[in-house]
Order: structure tokens, then sequence, then C-alpha cells
């Protein structure tokens, strides 16, 4: 229809918007944002195509072309743009004055041109490198756009051939197309996908990345990155990639040898540190291959004077850094520079009063593997060989149950954070205590008696029996979980105190206490007992069997009383955190993407998390999450000898050189 209309040229500056364009009500399709490629294209390439106008009361309304005049007006106020003010003349074409038909005009100029096909795009762009021999650069001024969008067009459009036919031919979809740009040689490309359809089969883009993957190591990848240098001076093959982080280093086998030469030097660099007998590396460390192993861990040494003096000025700096990370107002930068600091300054601590013994040194060494995209140091590790079979061999600290060996980044708790998980601990067990009256009575008479009757030793340590509460310490009382508090306030709430009134004398108080009923009593008993009690933290067999016992009776789940919350999670190391996200509570993908996210980040997800499961959890890790508590924290099920260590200092952590 426009061939017929005369083709005229008219200066910018007379051209104004035309009542019957259809879009002249969508001032958001006239945005600078949405025309911006728009005005690139025509500063570059000029108008490509001659607008519709019609003359209305002296000047020419725009009829078909509200964009293209809309960039063209952004081009006459960017004074960086050259070439373009209002007398600049642009090419048009004129409908008559009597035309009635100026919507129908206006509509079919912008629904009769079908949208360009995605392919046709990607391609598009690659032509233009490949034989017009643009760069990206210079493609993004034309366009209007990033170095980095054209590079991503152009990867796709760079996809073999017979990919990209079978995408039009719709027989893979886009996004299944677009998986192969994650390697960029298009040989590696055919030869995966003839492979993953010869059987006729769907594709799927996650297929497709996994079978490309085999291929190589992208330089992206955490293994890519640490052993580019080393990969690149051996003259490596790297198949190159428009995005540089896409490109792979194609030679695997070669990856995997300057990778396990690295861990290797990191093992014996620790063993030579540590005095150990010997240092291995693996890749990747296989729990199920290690069970056999043993572990020997450092014991507490007295610090010589000069340690001594070290660990005061430790002590007395880590209590100024506690106050400071206390800061809410912290940036996450900042916070993570004091973690750093208090981090090395407790290992320094730990190394100036424990050491290993002359025997175990003599037969355990160090294994490097890499973990969560740093090297991971398995130290202490005794080979089955050399494992001493006499159970409990006097000099040794060597772990001969059988059971799998404890990974040195296994969470280990430092002296205070135990002790203040033995007061919520004993928190939890007198609300437990509070809430079941019966039990408790008998527990308190039996203690009662068998203290003042039985011969020898109490039968247990942990349940005190006199007219003073149980003092229990705890360095961050305000910021624990209050469910224990509230249950124990509740239960106080419910007891009959109407016996005990201060105008009454001692003996009516004792009249009316001897009038209650039975179960009051009991009520009143248990409360008093539970607030005399210390949690049976650290077990002995002859000691503690009994309040053992006790606790697995009427607090079998410690969750029903205490949540683990981001005060106790602010205290792990960030490894420690993504441990119990990937292993202990089956939320591996979780821990993978949180590896990169700040510590604060992953103590606000873990916090999140237990106050209110997400929806989304398999019910395995559900019921993960919802019995998840530390070790020592446990109680149905846990053998009296389980329990973690009582010594003063510090347990032993990981020697894991940890960049978390």
């Amino acid at each position: 229809m426009t061939a017929s209309f005369k083709p005229v040229s008219v200066a910018i500056g007379d051209l104004v918007p035309h009542p019957a364009n259809v879009r002249s009500n969508s001032p958001e399709t006239y945005d600078p944002e949405n025309i911006a490629h728009l005005k690139a294209s025509i500063a570059v390439l000029g108008l490509l195509q001659p607008l519709l106008v019609q003359q209305v009361d002296g000047k020419y309304a725009v009829l078909a072309g509200g964009r293209r005049h809309a960039a063209l007006k952004e081009l006459i106020a960017d004074k960086a743009s050259k070439g373009f003010t209002a007398k600049t003349k642009v090419d048009c074409r004129l409908v008559p004055e009597e035309c009635d038909v100026t919507t129908a005009l206006s509509l079919a100029e912008n629904i009769t041109q079908a949208p360009m096909n995605a392919i046709d795009e990607f391609e598009a762009f690659a032509r233009m490198m490949e034989v017009d021999g643009q760069t990206p650069e210079t493609i993004a001024k034309t366009f209007g756009t990033t170095v980095a969008a054209v590079k991503g067009r152009l990867r796709y459009g760079l996809i073999h051939p017979d990919i990209r036919a079978a995408a039009r031919g719709k027989v893979i979809t886009l996004d299944t197309m677009k998986a192969f740009a994650e390697h960029p040689s298009q040989e590696a490309q055919r030869e995966v996908f003839e492979a993953l359809t010869k059987d006729g089969g769907y594709l799927q883009a996650y297929t497709v990345r996994q079978a490309l993957k085999s291929r190589g190591v992208q330089v992206s990848d955490d293994i890519g990155a640490f052993v580019r240098a080393d990969y690149a001076a051996r003259g490596g093959a790297v198949a190159a990639d428009l995005l540089e982080e896409h490109s792979v280093l194609e030679d695997a086998a070669l990856v995997e040898t300057i990778l396990l030469e690295k861990l290797g030097a990191a093992a014996e660099e620790a063993r030579i540190k540590l005095g150990f007998a010997w240092a291995d590396s693996v890749v990747r460390y296989d729990y199920a291959t290690m069970a056999d192993y043993g572990r020997v861990y450092p014991s507490p040494i007295e610090p010589d004077e000069a340690s001594q003096k070290r660990i005061d000025e430790i002590t007395a700096e880590l209590e100024k850094l506690q106050l400071e990370m206390e800061d809410e107002g912290l940036e996450d930068d900042a916070y993570n520079a004091l973690y750093d600091r208090v981090d090395a300054l407790e290992e320094e601590a730990r190394d100036l009063q424990e050491a290993y013994s002359a025997e175990d040194l003599a037969r355990a060494g160090v294994i490097a593997s890499w973990s969560n995209g740093q090297i991971t140091l398995h130290v202490g590790l005794v080979r089955p060989e050399d494992i001493v079979k006499e159970e409990g061999a006097r000099g040794s600290s060597t772990n001969t149950t059988g059971e799998e060996a404890p990974d040195a980044g296994e969470i280990s708790y430092p002296a205070s954070l135990a002790e203040d998980l033995k007061t919520e601990r004993a928190m939890a067990l007198g609300a437990a205590m509070a809430l079941h009256p019966e039990a408790t009575l008998d527990l308190t008479l039996f203690k009662l008696v068998s203290d003042v009757l039985a011969s020898g030793m109490s039968v247990t340590q942990a349940i005190k029996i006199d007219a003073r509460k149980e003092y229990r310490s705890h360095a961050k009382m305000d910021e624990i979980d209050e469910t224990s508090l509230e249950q124990v306030a509740a239960a106080h709430d419910a007891l009959d105190l109407s016996w005990l009134d201060d105008n009454r004398s001692p003996a009516d108080q004792f009249a009316a206490f001897r009038a209650l009923e039975a179960g009051e009593k009991a009520k009143l008993v248990a409360y008093a007992t539970a607030s005399t009690t210390q949690s049976c933290f650290a077990r002995d067999r002859q000691r503690d069997s009994l309040m053992h016992d006790f606790e697995i009776e009427i607090m079998p789940d410690i969750r029903a009383h205490w949540t683990p919350n981001a005060a106790l999670f602010n205290r792990f190391k960030k490894a420690w955190l993504l441990k119990i996200l990937g292993e202990d509570l089956g939320l591996a993908q979780e821990a993978v993407t949180l590896a990169s996210s700040s510590k604060k980040e992953i103590v606000a997800f873990c916090d999140k998390l237990f106050a209110e499961p997400f929806a989304t959890l398999t019910d395995a890790q559900r019921a993960a999450v919802a019995a998840w508590c530390p070790p020592m924290m446990q109680t149905a099920g846990v053998a009296c000898d389980e329990a973690e260590p009582t010594a003063e200092t510090p347990e032993p952590e990981s020697e894991v050189a940890q960049a978390a």
C-alpha cells in the first residue's frame, strides 16, 4: 500500500505525532530506555525505513514510525551525536490529506511486521562479525547495547549449524540449543549432539551441559581458575570463547595432574609444619574409602611463660573484637574481616595450648583434597596398617572404634561455646522436668533418700536437692532461643501458690501446703527441682547413667524445648554451616549455592530455615531440620561415653585451609 505514497524529505523539527497513530496513547513505548537500541542504530546506519507521514495543520504528522521519530528527537537532544539537528532531513512517505484509512495504515505498519526469530538474530550477529568484519564493540555501538550482551548473542549464533537447524525445526528447544554454547568448540558440540540423539530420545538442556562437562574444564570453574596459570605454562589446549569465562581447558587429564600436584604440595607443606610422617593428595575425599583410617588429635599442654603471655593478649583482643562484631550496623566486608581475625587468633591460641604426641606424629599424616572451591587439609590421619589395635593404648589418641573417622573440617566446639550449650541444655531439661511433675517428683525423692541411705558416692551429680536455684552462666543469655523459658514460665503460672503468703506464719503456710492435692504438690516439687538441676552434659557411666536415662524419658527430643537460632549459627564458622546444610540436612545444592555468600547471609538463611522449615523441603530434609542439634545437645539414643570432652581448653579444631 505504501508504494503509491509520494517520497518526501522532511526536517526532523517539522515532524509531530499523528493523533491516529495506534501507539500514541502508549507513552512507555517512547521511553528513552525503550528506544536506546534504535537510537544507536540510526546514529550509525541512518534511518533505514522511511516514516509514514501526513500533513496536519502545516506540520508533518508521523502516522507510522513513532519510535523512529522518538529516536530522532533523542539524537537531536544528545549533544554527543553528530549530524542530527532540527533541520536535518529524513526520508518519509506522504499519505494524502484526504485519506480516510489512517488508523488502518498505522495498525498495519505495526502488526504486519513479524517479530524476528531469536535464532535469526543470533546468526545475524555472527554474520556481522564473520562476514562484515565487525567486532563485538562496534556491534554494541550500532545497537546501543553492552559488549557482554552482544557476545552472548554471538555465542549462540556460533553454535554448530546442525544444532541450530534442529532448533529451527523444533526438534530441540531454544534453551537446549543454548546449552551447547557451554563449550565453544563446534566439533565438541556436534559429537555430544550426535551421541545424545542417536537413540531418538528427548534432549534436555541439563543433559547437554552434563555431557559437555566431560569435554574439559571451564576457566571459570573453581578448579579451572586454580590450575589455569600452570596449565597455560605447560601448553595445554584451550577452546577460546567470546566470553572469556566460558573458555574451556580441553585437556582434562592435564588439569587433574596439575591439581594433584598442587594438592600434594599443600599436603607436604602442612606435613612439615605439623611434623607428621607422611603426606598424600586426592581430588575428592571419599569418606567411605577413608572409613578404615584412624585419626589422632592434639592433647592439651601446659603453656610456658611466653606462651601464656601471648594467650592472655589474644584473649583480651578477642573480647574487644567480639564487641565490635555485635554492632548491627557493621557492613559485610568489615564483619568478615573481623571474623577472619577472630578465626586466626583462636587458631593461634589453640596451637599454644595443645600438641600432638611424638608417637602420633610418627605414624599420622595429612591428605589434601579439593572441596568447595579450595584445598582442604585432613590432618592427623592414620593408615589402617598403622592403627594401634589395643583399645585405649597409652600415649595414643587414635580413634580405633571402627567407625568412620571424623573429617578434619568437622565441627569442633570451643570451650566457651560448649559451656553456653550446656546452659541451654540445662534450661531445656528444666522445662521438661517442670512439664513432667510425677516423674520429677519420683527422681527428687529417690535422690533425697539415696543420698542419705546409700553408701559411697551419690548415684548422680547432675541433680541437686537444696534450696538454691542453679546459676546458669551464658555469654549471650539475651540472644538464646526462649522456648524453654516460656515453657517454665507457663508451668510457674499453673502452680497453686495460695499457701505461699508472707503474711502467714511458716506453720500456717506449711499447713496450707499439706492441704494441697498430691498432683499440685508434685508440680511444686518438680518446678523447684527443675530450678536446681544441671544438665547431664558430660556423662560418666558410674555417676550419670541414671540422669541420662531420666533425660531420655522426659526429654527424648530436645527440639521440643529449644530451637537453634542466629545467635548460635553466628558462632559457627562458615565452613561448619555449609557442612551442616550439605551433610546433616541433605541440602547439598543450597550449600553449594551459599558457598559464595557471606557468613552473615548464611546465618540468616539457617535462622529462617529452622524458624519455619521451607515448604520446598523433601520429607527427609524436613525431618532432618526438625531433629538437628549439636551432638552434645542430643539425648535420645546417645550412649554415655559419646559426649564431647569437657576440657577447659578449646577442643581441637580442624587444620582445614578455610578460605570461607
